[in-house]
């Protein structure tokens, strides 16, 4: 019997909270820049190449801080199956009693979870005891540089939309467009990810559209008071 087709999201978990989670800081910490640095009355030249710099070292901050993050997760991982190893090479009937238990906890009778567990084990003992023990799969394991290199493209791309929008509006109008095209931008990618994960787009827009806003309201503030004293 042919198996019917079956759209499942999480293994998009890795790389495409990654992807949100760059462009969204991309656009709102760039766009707040831009906002803040162009209500201090600075120059046109000089509202861009602070953009131009937050671009560039936010990026290579997402990449590191991915990366890091994620080798971290990997290490963990790492290890644990390190030791599952060692102990289904030195004990390996504690380990099979073991896995039965957990299939037990799952619903199934003892002796059909022996059963499956001895199968299981006969299978691939370590793939068996890194899922159903550990947690550990092959769609949610660590990818440190798939990581690292989503964040940081996804943060370049986001950060250059306000920062397109800047270079083609007069300094006096950059506030406020930036501000208001920006918070279009963060809702497109709200609905997108929601969509892309599943979620509730309504919600998706919300939060992030809410919290951008209250991003460069706080850096317009700033750049407004510090502008001001200056």
């Amino acid at each position: 019997m042919p198996r019917h087709p079956e759209l499942h999201r999480t293994d998009r978990i890795g790389w495409l909270r990654a992807a949100v989670l760059g462009a969204n800081d991309g656009i709102v910490s760039t766009a707040s820049l831009v906002v803040g640095v162009a209500a201090s009355d600075a120059t046109h030249g000089s509202i861009m190449l602070a953009g131009v710099a937050g671009l560039v070292a936010g990026a290579m901050s997402m990449a590191a801080g991915e990366y890091v993050s994620v080798s971290s997760q990997a290490d963990t991982e790492n290890a644990d199956l390190v030791r599952e190893r060692a102990e289904l090479a030195t004990d390996p009937d504690a380990e099979l009693t073991e896995l039965t238990a957990i299939y037990v906890d799952r619903g199934l009778e003892e002796p059909l979870a022996r059963q499956v567990a001895v199968q299981l084990t006969e299978h691939d003992a370590l793939g068996a005891h890194a899922r159903d023990e550990l947690g550990i799969s092959d769609t949610m394991s660590a990818r440190p540089v798939q990581a690292a290199v989503a964040s940081a493209a996804m943060f370049a791309i986001g950060a250059a939309l306000p920062l397109a929008t800047a270079f083609a509006l007069p300094q006096q109008r950059i506030p406020l467009l930036v501000s208001l095209i920006s918070l279009l931008f963060l809702a497109l990618l709200g609905g997108v990810s929601a969509a892309a994960g599943g979620a509730p787009i309504a919600k998706g827009v919300a939060r992030v559209t809410f919290w951008g806003a209250l991003a460069m309201a706080a850096t317009a503030g700033v750049g407004a008071i510090f502008g001001v004293a200056a």
